[in-house]
């Protein structure tokens, strides 16, 4: 889709119009299915590229990455796995 890549920071921007997203997003529900299992922090320093962890802006101009969540598996760009735990967070896509 966009021109940046997954990795590139993980600071968040949540979008309601799909197209103005970097990526289309689905939540599995398997661990074993997901390209990024995400841990979310509550710390912007804690967002590295390709970390999995996420750090959500609620300002788009402060986001490195816009993502639009999708219902439908078929159209998302990645899948994603939410977890509560950071030892967790992973990038493989």
């Amino acid at each position: 889709m966009g021109s940046v890549t997954l990795g590139q920071g993980q600071t968040v921007y949540i979008t309601d119009w799909q197209s103005e997203a970097d990526y289309l997003v689905y939540t599995t529900e398997w661990k074993s299915e997901a390209d990024v299992i995400v841990y979310i922090t509550e710390w912007k320093s804690e967002a590295k590229s390709f970390s999995g962890i996420w750090y959500y802006t609620e300002w788009k101009s402060d986001a490195s990455i816009k993502l639009y969540f999708t219902r439908w598996k078929s159209q998302a760009d990645i899948k994603v796995y939410f977890t509560e735990w950071k030892s967790e967070a992973t990038w493989n896509k």
